[in-house]
C-alpha cells in the first residue's frame, strides 16, 4: 500500500515545480510565485526584482562571456564573476614570465587593468512575441515551421535592432515551443582584466572536490566593463572610462545563518525537465557512458604532460578545465538518476498521461511516436558520442575536420576561386589558433586511444569503410594498442598541418589529392563523411520529431492539470531566470549531516604543500594560521567562512551568479552543484539539491589581506 500512496504523489507532482524548485522568468513571476518568495523572507517589491522603466536587480545581471553570468558591484562597473568564467582570459593574459594564472593578479590602479577579448551583455528588456511568431506560421507542418522559424525571428528581432548603440534582439522558445519571448540585449566589448586570486585558491580542490560538498574554493574573478563617455558601447580605447551602471549590488558582510533567505539571478544554460522515459533512458544507458569513458581518457593524457611543465599546463588549462567539469558531471548524472528511479517516475507519469490522453486526438499517440522514434535513432546513438568526444575530441583531428572546407572549394563543380580564398583564409586563421594551443605529445596519444576505442566499441557496421583496413595493413593487428600507437606517430610525423614548410607549399598552390593523402585529414575527414553522409540525417530526424513531440506533449500536460500548469516554469535556455530558497545544512545519507558552511580551519586541513589540487600560496597559509581575518570574520563561528551551500535551483550558465540576500545584497556567488543531486538537468530533488557558493567575505579577505588590494574594497558599498 505504502508504494502505491508513493506512486501516485510522484505521477502528480513530476512536473509541478516543488519547494525551491523552479528557474523563473523575472517578467512572468506572478503573484502566486511572488507571494512565495515573500514567505520565505523576501523584502523587496516585484518592481525591485524586474522593471522595464525603473533601475532593478536585473540591471546588475549580465551574461559574461559566452555562457557564464557575472554581476555589477560597484558604481564604477567592476564585475565579479567566478574564476572559471574568468579563467581563459587569465590564461591568455598570462606568460612564463608574468602567470597571472598560477600567481594571481590585481590592479592596483585602473591603469594596470589589462585588456581581455571578452564580452558582456546588459538586459534591456523581455517582450511576449508569442502572437507574432504563431501568426507567422500559422498553418505550416512542423517541417516547414522548422525551416522558416530563423526568418520569422529575424523578422521581428530587426525590428529592435540598434547598432549603434548595440542593442540587439534574442527570441527564445519556452515550454518547448508554447511560448516565445524576445530578449533585447546592450552589448558592450571592452571588459578588463582587474583581479583574480592565484589558481591554487581559485581551484582549490581541482577534479578531485569537484562537484562535491564540503567546499573549500575561491572560485572568483574580477573584471570592469567600460564605454564611451557617454556610457555607450564601444571597442577598446585608451579614452573609454569605465561605466556607470543603472544599478549595482551592495555588498554583505553581516554573515549568514541556516534558514536565510537566498535568491539567485542569471542564464542557466540549459535543463530537460520534462524529458520522457525514453531520452533518460538513452541518457542512462549510451550517452552518459560513452561520454564520460571517453572524455576520462582524453583527461588522463593532458594531465600526464600538464604536471609536467608550466608552459604546457597554461597552453592546456582552458581545455581541460572544461573536459574536466563535465565528466564529472554526466557520471554523477547517470549514478542519481538511477539512484532516484528517474525513469521509472517518467514511466509512471507517462502511464497516466496516456490514459488521460486515451480518447483525445492531439494527445492519444504521442508516446507511441516517441518509442518509435527512439528505437530508429537509439543504434546510432553511441557513434555519434564517438565521433564527437573521441574523434573530435583530439585538437588535431577537429582542425583537420575543418579542412574540407577547401577540399570543397576544390572539388565541388561550381564552386568559385573566392570560395577557395575564403576556406584557405579560414583554414590559415585556425591553425595559427591551433598551433598556439597544440600540445602533439598529449594530442598523439589521444589520436591513438580514440581510434581503437571506436574500433573495438562501435558496431562494424558503422565504421568508415576501408579506414582500419589501411590502418591493418601498414601496421598490424587491429586488437594490439601496439598498433594505433605506431599509426599515429606516423600522423603526427607525417602531417602537412604540423609542418611550416609543407603547409605553406600547401597553401600556396592548393591540391585536394594532396589534401586527401594527408594522413590527419584522412583520418578525420573519414569519420566525419561516415557520419555526416550516412547518419547525421538520421539524428536530424529524430532531433526534429523530438522537438515536434516534445511541443505537443507539454502542451497536453498543461491541458491536463491546469492548476499545476500556474505554477510549472520553462526550461533553462540561457535566458535570465531568477531562483529562490534558503541557506540551509543537510544530511546526505545515514549518520552524515553538511554544515552550511565551511571555514578556513577546513582550508587548512585540506591543504597539502606542493600538491596539484591542494596547495596555497605561502601568504596565505601564514595569514589564515595567524587568524588575521580583519572585518570579514564570521563572530558566530569566530573563523573566516569560505563557502555556504543554499536550496536554490541553477544549472550550468549559472556560474558566477550573484547569491543575494532578501534585502538585494550580494552575499556570495554561486560556482557549482553538489554531487548528490546531479539528476537537477532532469530532475530536481527537493531533500538533497544544493548550490555551492563561495562566500563573498572570503572573496573580500583575498583581495584585500591576500591580495593587497584595498583599493577595489574601497570601490565596494558595504553593508555591514
Amino acid at each position: 500500500m505504502k508504494k502505491i500512496i508513493i506512486s501516485l504523489v510522484l505521477v502528480a507532482s513530476i512536473f509541478k515545480a516543488k519547494a525551491d524548485e523552479g528557474m523563473w522568468l523575472p517578467m512572468l513571476l506572478g503573484q502566486q510565485v511572488y507571494n512565495d518568495m515573500v514567505k520565505r523572507g523576501l523584502k523587496l517589491t516585484k518592481e525591485q526584482l524586474y522593471s522595464v522603466n525603473k533601475s532593478s536587480l536585473k540591471d546588475a545581471i549580465l551574461i559574461f562571456g559566452g555562457g557564464c553570468t557575472g554581476e555589477i558591484v560597484s558604481d564604477k562597473g567592476l564585475i565579479f564573476t567566478n574564476h572559471h568564467c574568468g579563467y581563459d582570459a587569465i590564461a591568455t593574459a598570462s606568460s612564463v614570465e608574468n602567470n597571472y594564472l598560477r600567481d594571481g593578479f590585481y590592479a592596483y590602479n585602473m591603469g594596470q587593468e589589462i585588456q581581455s577579448k571578452l564580452t558582456v551583455q546588459f538586459l534591456n528588456k523581455i517582450v511576449d512575441v508569442t502572437n507574432e511568431v504563431e501568426a507567422a506560421v500559422k498553418g505550416l507542418s512542423w517541417a516547414e515551421r522548422t525551416k522558416k522559424m530563423q526568418d520569422v525571428y529575424k523578422s521581428i528581432t530587426d525590428k529592435v535592432l540598434d547598432k549603434d548603440n548595440s542593442l540587439a534582439g534574442r527570441i527564445y522558445s519556452m515550454f518547448k515551443g508554447n511560448q516565445y519571448l524576445m530578449y533585447v540585449y546592450q552589448t558592450y566589448s571592452d571588459i578588463r582584466l582587474v583581479g583574480a586570486p592565484p589558481e591554487s585558491v581559485g581551484k582549490f580542490g581541482g577534479d578531485t572536490d569537484n562537484w562535491e560538498w564540503p567546499r573549500h574554493t575561491g572560485d572568483f574573478s574580477i573584471f570592469r566593463v567600460y564605454g564611451s563617455k557617454e556610457g555607450k558601447p564601444t571597442p577598446f580605447s585608451k579614452d573609454n572610462v569605465p561605466l556607470k551602471p543603472k544599478h549595482f549590488l551592495p555588498v554583505s558582510i553581516k554573515g549568514i545563518k541556516d534558514g536565510d533567505y537566498s535568491m539567485i539571478y542569471g542564464y542557466p544554460g540549459g535543463t530537460n525537465r520534462y524529458e520522457t522515459s525514453y531520452g533518460v533512458k538513452l541518457k542512462n544507458e549510451v550517452e552518459n557512458p560513452s561520454l564520460v569513458r571517453l572524455r576520462d581518457m582524453r583527461l588522463k593524457y593532458m594531465h600526464e604532460q600538464m604536471i609536467k611543465d608550466p608552459a604546457v599546463k597554461l597552453k592546456l588549462a582552458s581545455n581541460y578545465a572544461s573536459v574536466a567539469n563535465y565528466w564529472k558531471f554526466f557520471e554523477g548524472e547517470t549514478k542519481q538518476l538511477l539512484k532516484f528511479k528517474t525513469f521509472e517516475q517518467k514511466q509512471a507519469y507517462e502511464n497516466n498521461f496516456s490514459t488521460w490522453a486515451a480518447n483525445k486526438q492531439d494527445y492519444k499517440n504521442i508516446l507511441g511516436e516517441y518509442a518509435s522514434n527512439y528505437a530508429a535513432w537509439t543504434p546510432y546513438s553511441k557513434q555519434r558520442q564517438y565521433l564527437i568526444e573521441g574523434i573530435l575530441g583530439s585538437p588535431l583531428a577537429a582542425y583537420a575536420a575543418q579542412l574540407q572546407g577547401i577540399e570543397t572549394a576544390l572539388t565541388k563543380i561550381g564552386a568559385t576561386a573566392d570560395d577557395l580564398k575564403k576556406a584557405i583564409a579560414g583554414a590559415e586563421a585556425g591553425r595559427k589558433n591551433y598551433m598556439e594551443a597544440a600540445n602533439t605529445v598529449s594530442d598523439e596519444k589521444i589520436v591513438a586511444a580514440a581510434a581503437m576505442m571506436f574500433y573495438n566499441d562501435i558496431d562494424k557496421n558503422q565504421h568508415p569503410i576501408g579506414f582500419y583496413e589501411k590502418i591493418k595493413a601498414s601496421y598490424g593487428d587491429l586488437k594490439d594498442e601496439a598498433t594505433y600507437k605506431k599509426w599515429a606517430k606516423d600522423l603526427f610525423a607525417k602531417t602537412i598541418i604540423l609542418d611550416d614548410a609543407k603547409w605553406a607549399s600547401f597553401i600556396a598552390t592548393p591540391d585536394a589529392v594532396a589534401l586527401q593523402a594527408d594522413p590527419a585529414f584522412d583520418y578525420a575527414a573519414s569519420f566525419a563523411k561516415n557520419y555526416n553522409l550516412k547518419y547525421a540525417p538520421n539524428f536530424t530526424t529524430f532531433a526534429t520529431k523530438n522537438n515536434e513531440l516534445g511541443r505537443a506533449y507539454l502542451k497536453g500536460i498543461m491541458e491536463k492539470d491546469p492548476a499545476a500548469a500556474a505554477k510549472m516554469y520553462p526550461d533553462a535556455n540561457f535566458s535570465m531566470r531568477v531562483s529562490f530558497g534558503n541557506v540551509k545544512s543537510y544530511a546526505p545519507r545515514d549518520a552524515v549531516k553538511y554544515d552550511y558552511i565551511t571555514t578556513s580551519k577546513g582550508l587548512l586541513e585540506k591543504y597539502v604543500a606542493g600538491d596539484y589540487e591542494f596547495d596555497l600560496p605561502t601568504k596565505q597559509v601564514e595569514l589564515l594560521k595567524k587568524r588575521d581575518f580583519g572585518q570579514y570574520i564570521d563572530k558566530t563561528r569566530n573563523d573566516l567562512v569560505v563557502a555556504f551551500i543554499t536550496t536554490n535551483d541553477i544549472t550550468g550558465g549559472n556560474s558566477g551568479s550573484p547569491v543575494i540576500d532578501a534585502n538585494g545584497n550580494l552575499i556570495g556567488l554561486a560556482f557549482d552543484g553538489n554531487y548528490e543531486a546531479l539528476s537537477h538537468k532532469i530532475a530536481f530533488d527537493k531533500d538533497l539539491n544544493r548550490t555551492i557558493c563561495v562566500d563573498v567575505r572570503y572573496v573580500l579577505w583575498c583581495v584585500d589581506k591576500l591580495g593587497g588590494a584595498k583599493n577595489l574594497i574601497d570601490e565596494l558599498k558595504l553593508v555591514k
